[in-house]
Parts: C-alpha cells; sequence; structure tokens
C-alpha cells in the first residue's frame, strides 16, 4: 500500500538508500527531461535503480522518461543522475516532484543540474538550440515548500533572486557553445500542462519576458534553493511555441529533438561535470 510521502519518511529514504547503496560523497544531481539521456563522461555507471523501489507513492508513466535513477561513480563520489522527472501534470503532488532533489541534498549534494525540453518564444530560436536558463516565471499554480515542507529543509522563505547560479551559467554557456550547440541565456516560464499552450498564453509569456516554455523543473529549483542547492538549468529548445508557426505540436517532435541533441549534450555535460568535480 502506498504511504505518504512525509519528510520523517524521506529522510528515512535517505538513510536507507545509503545504507544498500554505499554512495559516498554525492556530489551532484543530474535530471534528464523528456526524450533527453544522461552520461556523464569519466565516471562510471554503477547501478541503475527502479524509483519504485526508492519511493514508496505510486508512479505514472511518462513516453520519454525512465522511472530510475542511475548512480554513476568515480572512486568513493557519485553522482545521482533521474533518467526522467516526476511532473504536476502527471499527479504527482508538489513534494512527491521535488523528492528526488531532498533525497539528494539529504545525501550531500551541493549542485543540481536539470534538464528540459521547451518550446521556444522567440522565433529566431531554432529546434535543436539550447538555453542556459537565468530565471524563471512560475505558473504552475504551486509550490513545492507549502506546509511542513517549508520548514523542515531549509529557510521556509528562500531568496529567488539568484536561484540560477550565475558561475554555472557561465560555465553551462561555454561549454554548450564548445559542444556545438548554438546558446544563449533567458527566461523559463513553467505552465501546468500537460495541453500545449494557446497562442494568447503564448503573447503573455513573451510580454512577460519569457524566452522558453516548458511544463516542469520549477518545482526541483524551489527545494533545491532553499536546501542551499546550487543549480543550473539546461533547456533544450524543441520545438516553437504556439502560434509562431503555422501547423499542430507534438510530443513526438519533442522527443525527437532530444535524440537528435544526444551526442551534444553528452559532450557538454562531461565538459560541465569536468569543470565542476
Amino acid at each position: 500500500m502506498a504511504m505518504t510521502l512525509t519528510p520523517d519518511s524521506l529522510r528515512a529514504t535517505a538513510e536507507a538508500l545509503s545504507g544498500r547503496y554505499q554512495p559516498g560523497k554525492v556530489r551532484g544531481l543530474l535530471v534528464a527531461g523528456s526524450g533527453l539521456s544522461l552520461e556523464v563522461p569519466g565516471w562510471e555507471a554503477a547501478e541503475v535503480i527502479e524509483l519504485a523501489e526508492i519511493f514508496d507513492f505510486p508512479m505514472h508513466e511518462l513516453v520519454g522518461h525512465s522511472q530510475t535513477l542511475t548512480l554513476w561513480r568515480r572512486g568513493d563520489e557519485s553522482l545521482m543522475v533521474m533518467n526522467g522527472r516526476f511532473h504536476l501534470y502527471q499527479g504527482y503532488r508538489p513534494e512527491e516532484v521535488v523528492a528526488p532533489v531532498r533525497l539528494a541534498g539529504l545525501l550531500g549534494a551541493d549542485v543540481l543540474i536539470a534538464t528540459n525540453a521547451s518550446g521556444a518564444l522567440d522565433p529566431e530560436i531554432a529546434p535543436g538550440s539550447l538555453v542556459v536558463v537565468s530565471d524563471h516565471i512560475n505558473l504552475q499554480g504551486s509550490n513545492p515548500l507549502v506546509g511542513d515542507w517549508g520548514r523542515d529543509f531549509g529557510p521556509p522563505f528562500p531568496d529567488m533572486s539568484a536561484a540560477y547560479d550565475p558561475e554555472l551559467r557561465r560555465l553551462a554557456l561555454e561549454a554548450a557553445v564548445d559542444a556545438g550547440f548554438d546558446a544563449r541565456e533567458g527566461v523559463y516560464a513553467a505552465m501546468l500542462g500537460p495541453s500545449f499552450e494557446t497562442p494568447a498564453e503564448i503573447r503573455m509569456l513573451i510580454g512577460m519576458g519569457g524566452l522558453v516554455v516548458g511544463m516542469s523543473t520549477v518545482p526541483e529549483v524551489i527545494a533545491a534553493r532553499q536546501m542551499g542547492i546550487r543549480v543550473c538549468v539546461l533547456s533544450l529548445a524543441a520545438n516553437p511555441a504556439a502560434g509562431l508557426v503555422d501547423r499542430e505540436l507534438t510530443h513526438e517532435e519533442v522527443m525527437d529533438e532530444g535524440k537528435k541533441a544526444a551526442e551534444k549534450l553528452r559532450v557538454l555535460l562531461g565538459d560541465l561535470v569536468g569543470k565542476l568535480f
């Protein structure tokens, strides 16, 4: 029977995972977005763990997302890599969406590198381009710090004025260009989904200063910053947003762009991880 996730149960989960897998010093957490797979050159993919073995809450399947976590090891250090993520639109509660981030933080991680697939709000951004996120607009209607969670893992009112670490952004932008991406910085607008946005909503987001739009990531960033974890987010612009092109948008093209960018993303992450760890 599925149990309700609580701060105490999450701490127990961290203790159990540490005892079973002996991850050593957990340096960071990497999170894969829709259609994206993450490899860490220079580190060995050791254990692949089913998320259902870690968390007691029900899992919801989603095309393009694997419900597994990989421990990548190098000596007595490790990186945790989520081969997919949880989304609010799947029916997960906010505390469940960010459970992997808090778990990694409890195990010692002090860096979060998250990827996502997004829609471009600027027609000059070609599919397959990369946006290093500099800020976000949260229009998802929820926050993972509500209730007990806001008191148990750090300050209840964490400052978000530099949520996306400036130094990590600089390194990521350099690595993205070196890997062959057309790359720039910009604001990520987060909507609940799962429907794509309407042309009117896209015009609103452009007016707000958004550069890309997606349906994830922001809850994880908020939870990470509350715990003092440095954040870097890489957003792959998979398609133009609604109203910018005269055709329907599909999840399939999002996944296709992820597959096309896989090798460049591997090179980028290898460069970035090498500089950080």
